[in-house]
């Protein structure tokens, strides 16, 4: 594939698989854009079982590496912070020019997630992992904060787990953060609104200076 737009790398929420990034992916084909999707280990059709988010960001960092630079990450939930986790990697970090963060920001308040886990009837699931999460987020707040590239956070609307102020402490770390909210879905924008999403991150890219591949519908997809 010819022209300058960059991979686009999509990483699922916890407890999903790549197969949600489809119609994603299809409608940033046809702005013009390749994306390329995986399952996070301990997840879908992959090996191995989701116990850490470090063992979750080397899978991510693996994938950057395989593909051809620059590399924008789009990250739902626990997938935006493997991204960060594994961008704090300045090898990895290089090799990345974006990163867009889908209703999820670091260092949130533990007891609100978890009270959200459990109304939604996900408590019991990856309890290691949320764990691991949880206690990583001053460190990854860090990490997004150190961020030397241009960062786009996806905050759902309805039942969503974040807060203004979660949102504003990201901002106030790292100046490069900007935010653009979509009312009419909830933490799983992908799922819920994927057209809307697509036109977000395309519309985003072509802001930071990205431009897409040299025909708009001429993008391909690698759904893993």
């Amino acid at each position: 594939m010819t022209g300058a737009g960059p991979t686009v790398l999509l990483l699922h929420a916890g407890g999903e698989r790549r197969a949600v990034w489809v119609p994603v992916a299809a409608a940033l084909a046809g702005h013009g854009f390749r994306s390329v999707a995986f399952d996070l280990r301990g997840h879908g059709d992959s090996s191995g079982r989701a116990t850490t988010l470090g063992a979750l960001a080397d899978d991510v960092a693996g994938m950057i590496a395989s593909q051809p630079a620059p590399v924008v990450l789009v990250g739902a939930s626990v997938g935006g912070l493997a991204a960060i986790a594994a961008l704090a990697d300045p090898a990895v970090a290089a090799r990345a020019s974006g990163l867009v963060l889908v209703d999820v920001v670091p260092d949130l308040e533990p007891g609100r997630v978890r009270s959200w886990l459990d109304f939604h009837g996900l408590g019991g699931r990856y309890t290691r992992l949320v764990d691991d999460v949880l206690g990583s987020g001053p460190a990854l707040l860090a990490t997004a904060g150190a961020l030397d590239l241009p960062v786009l956070v996806v905050h759902g609307g309805q039942g969503s787990p974040l807060r203004d102020a979660d949102v504003g402490r990201l901002r106030a770390a790292n100046r490069r953060v900007a935010v653009v909210r979509v009312p009419a879905a909830g933490h799983l924008v992908a799922r819920e609104a994927p057209e809307h999403l697509a036109d977000l991150v395309s519309g985003w890219l072509c802001g930071i200076g990205h431009g897409a591949v040299s025909t708009p519908g001429t993008g391909g997809q690698d759904l893993r």
